[in-house]
């Protein structure tokens, strides 16, 4: 008897040991349950929970096999919600539920196969069940309760890009009594919170005044007591900045001025710090900083729908485009400006007269709105384009240029941007301690000779944003034009040169994001698509889970299209595969139409049969197989070209993050040249020069429910979603949340729902207008972050897998442009309205302290 007490005693202690797990790991297993039932969710489990002991994962593999089970327990709504219940049959058996309910069951009956214990808590837990409602306004009301008014939100993260710096060594967390001789009577008695050799931070009581700049002259008493410093007048510092902490203290940041020049107290000092190194702990905040601000970095960069265009000087005389960087998202627009030949006539559009009017423009970031179209004669390709500035200074041929320009296929709308680029910003070295190891030096290479001669030249970073919208196009089209004026636009024509100059065009390199190894190799196939039509052609690369081939004749297939594929020559090697009509689905299409990416295409829950062929060819042959590799042009150039754009962003780079089963934005990015409506955001700012609030600039819910749901049906290739965001803002109001109002419009809204919103804007606020363009994540580029990584995880693990952590919660990069200066002309409202309200905006932002 007592024995079988003993085991109930235990198990009644696994129970509730296991509940308080469960709890604990509550929002992880919501963002589980968000992927169960996916073919992937094996593999999603094991990276999500990768961090976790062996007990813990295996009790939340039980949770998650308990959701998947089963069940036959009928759902009866009827007084648990606020919705009209209705009977619904399912499987042949009846439950009770209003619409909410059954648009829950139906979606998780459809991700989960069947109808499981997941698919029943789903649908007991909709907004209107009376008891979620209840539970949600007692854990409000305990909220409230417990926080302070201004802790209710904490805003998004603050991203300074390119603001973290290499220290020159290492720093540790060491606490000391010293004396600080602030002048020959007023010496203040503080202790040290960190100290490296050629500089400290101090906790000082707040009363005690310091200014930056100011000299000091410091005592290491508690290290006098017991060593022989030879330091009779202190050491002298000085004072870098001043950080108000609470009541009770506060920081100030010092840097020596070696004045003293005593050798034997810098060695004893290197040597004393390299020796407590495991006592005491190493300030790692410069480090972790850096991985957190290049961490954000690297998503951003790849995502940018804006091209990169370098403008260097050429001979000392005429500035020129000399290179572009491209990524997936903004290729496109570099491919426009393409003609014929393939050549780039971005030097024709951008020649020196116009290059001249930008540069003298007053701003640090030079503005304006281009608009082009090109024309096709003999089989040559003409642009023709103009600036917002020229129209209006030519507004005798406003209404031939764009009534005759929009009715064009190839008519654009693009925001320039142009700012100073220097090529010494092309070398940012790590943010490690010169003492943190023997490679530092190998690693912290400066760009190259090679490298050096592309980019010494530079002037200028110019951005081109296409800001094209179909409904401002339609305005365009509007304007009514004489057609025997049409040859007056050939004074906006450029002109084609027989020896065009070089523009250099760089692929942004970043973390390869092929989940396999591709492999190059030559083999017969034959293609079927859906019209029947068998195309023969052959392999150029394969991979596990894709091939890339290359056809003899034009497929019409496209992107999404299911096809087939023979193998023949392969199907020679091997009985145990049957290598015919393999399931394959469409990834992508050259421009030829010869060229095709594929993907296998799973039928059943089975493995295709290519990927175990595959598999198993690859795995026997590496030794014979040529890998993929993108070998660039000119090693080093991509990055360098990176550095120096991020050390000069002008755009606002929001961070889309995973929370439970939806979207919120986590962070916002800043660059050398904040926006506008960074700006604004200051302006409000209560939380800390750390927090941003962001949320009221968007309306209620549409980042964690419209947003979340469009992002989360997208691929990492697919191309960015475009918003149009319309923003109200009243500087007379004292928060931000009571200072903006905004509306969005999907491409599908017309612009006259906003015509009172904008009214309005125009008569008593400021408007601003933003193009919001959203990509999705891939994963994060950790090889980009390897050094600082490692340097954390030797002396914080856990420190170094939290932040590699918090940069897989990012899902989604968001870039809002602000397009106000091309919208306005095209709303048809009075140029009075205009006017005034730019003036009211110009005066707002004049008066904001520098």
């Amino acid at each position: 008897m007592p024995v079988l007490f003993n085991d109930k005693i235990r198990q009644v202690k696994w129970f509730y040991m296991a509940e308080d797990k469960l709890q604990q790991y509550q929002p992880l297993i919501e963002e589980l349950k968000q992927q169960l039932g996916s073919p992937g969710f094996d593999g999603f489990f094991a990276q999500k929970t990768a961090h976790l002991t062996k007990p813990d994962q295996f009790l939340i593999k039980m949770e998650m096999s308990r959701l998947s089970q089963p069940i036959a327990r009928f759902i009866d709504l009827r007084g648990q919600v606020s919705g009209e219940v209705k009977p619904y049959i399912h499987d042949g058996k009846q439950h009770f539920m209003d619409d909410l309910a059954i648009t829950v069951f139906e979606q998780e009956i459809a991700k989960h196969g069947q109808y499981t214990l997941a698919v029943y808590e789903a649908v007991m837990n909709t907004d209107n069940n009376f008891r979620v409602i209840q539970k949600r306004a007692q854990q409000q009301a305990q909220d409230d309760a417990d926080s302070p008014p201004q802790a209710l939100n904490q805003g998004a993260k603050l991203i300074k890009f390119a603001s973290y710096e290499s220290r020159i060594e290492e720093r540790m967390n060491y606490s000391i009594k010293i004396t600080v001789e602030v002048s020959k009577n007023n010496i203040i008695s503080a202790n040290t919170s960190d100290i490296s050799l050629s500089g400290a931070k101090i906790k000082v009581h707040p009363k005690a005044v310091f200014e930056k700049g100011q000299l000091l002259s410091i005592r290491l008493v508690g290290l006098e007591q017991d060593f022989e410093l030879g330091l009779k007048s202190g050491i002298q510092y000085e004072v870098v900045a001043v950080e108000p902490v609470s009541q009770d203290y506060q920081f100030v940041r010092l840097k020596r001025t070696f004045v003293e020049k005593n050798q034997g107290f810098d060695e004893f000092l290197n040597s004393f710090i390299h020796g407590n190194k495991r006592r005491y702990k190493i300030n790692l905040d410069n480090t972790m900083d850096a991985v957190v601000c290049k961490g954000y970095e690297q998503y951003y960069l790849p995502r940018v729908s804006s091209l990169f265009v370098f403008l260097s000087k050429v001979n000392n005389k005429h500035t020129l485009p000399s290179m572009v960087l491209t990524n997936e998202n903004n290729a496109f627009v570099h491919y426009y400006f393409e003609d014929e030949r393939k050549k780039s006539c971005l030097y024709s559009i951008f020649n020196q007269k116009r290059l001249a009017y930008l540069n003298n423009l007053q701003s640090a970031v030079k503005e304006a709105v281009l608009y082009t179209f090109t024309h096709s004669n003999g089989g040559k390709i003409y642009y023709y384009s103009a600036f917002d500035f020229e129209l209006k200074q030519e507004s005798s041929l406003n209404a031939l240029f764009f009534g005759f320009g929009a009715q064009k296929d190839s008519w654009r709308a693009y925001k320039v941007q142009i700012m100073p680029s220097y090529h010494e910003d092309a070398f940012i070295p790590l943010s490690l301690p010169a003492s943190a190891g023997k490679t530092l030096e190998k690693l912290n290479k400066r760009p190259t000779p090679r490298v050096q001669g592309f980019i010494q030249d530079v002037q200028n970073l110019m951005l081109l944003t296409d800001i094209t919208d179909p409904r401002r196009t339609e305005e365009y089209k509007k304007f009514q034009y004489d057609a025997g004026q049409v040859n007056l636009l050939k004074h906006f024509g450029h002109g084609k040169s027989s020896t065009p100059p070089t523009l250099e065009v760089v692929a942004l390199e970043y973390v390869n994001l092929r989940a396999h190894k591709r492999y190059l190799y030559k083999t017969d196939i034959a293609f079927h698509s859906d019209n029947s039509n068998i195309l023969e052609g052959h392999t150029r690369d394969l991979s596990v889970m894709g091939l890339q081939v290359e056809l003899n004749d034009i497929s019409d297939a496209k992107k999404g299209d299911l096809v087939y594929l023979d193998l023949p020559e392969l199907q020679k090697i091997t009985k145990k595969h049957d290598l015919k009509r393999l399931r394959y689905q469409v990834m992508a299409v050259s421009k030829s139409k010869t060229i095709i990416n594929l993907k296998v295409h799973k039928v059943t829950e089975g493995k295709h049969p290519a990927i175990e062929f595959f598999t198993q060819l690859i795995d026997k042959n590496k030794s014979k197989l040529q890998a993929c590799e993108e070998t660039p042009k000119v090693p080093g150039l991509s990055t360098a070209l990176r550095n120096m754009i991020t050390k000069s962003v002008c755009q606002l780079p929001l961070y889309l993050h995973k929370e439970s089963a939806h979207f919120n934005i986590g962070a916002v990015g800043r660059g050398l040249y904040p926006t506008q409506l960074h700006k604004v955001l200051e302006y409000f700012n209560q939380s800390g020069e750390e927090q941003l609030e962001i949320a009221p600039v968007f309306p209620a819910n549409f980042i964690e429910d419209e947003l979340s749901e469009a992002l989360r049906k997208q691929t990492r290739q697919d191309k960015p979603l475009k918003y149009t965001l319309f923003m109200r803002f009243d500087p007379n109001k004292k928060t931000l949340n009571e200072a903006v109002k905004s509306q969005v419009l999907r491409d599908e809204d017309s612009l006259d729902s906003l015509f009172l919103f904008i009214k309005k804007a125009l008569r008593k606020e400021v408007l601003f207008v933003f193009q919001l363009q959203v990509s999705k994540t891939g994963r994060p580029d950790t090889d980009y972050l390897a050094n600082e990584l490692k340097y954390v995880s030797h002396y914080a693990l856990h420190k170094a897998k939290d932040l590699e952590e918090s940069l897989w919660n990012v899902a989604g990069v968001c870039d809002l442009i602000d397009i106000t200066d091309e919208v306005i002309p095209t709303l048809n409202v009075e140029n009075s309205l205009i006017e005034k309200m730019t003036e009211k905006k110009r005066l707002w932002f004049e008066s904001l302290p520098m």
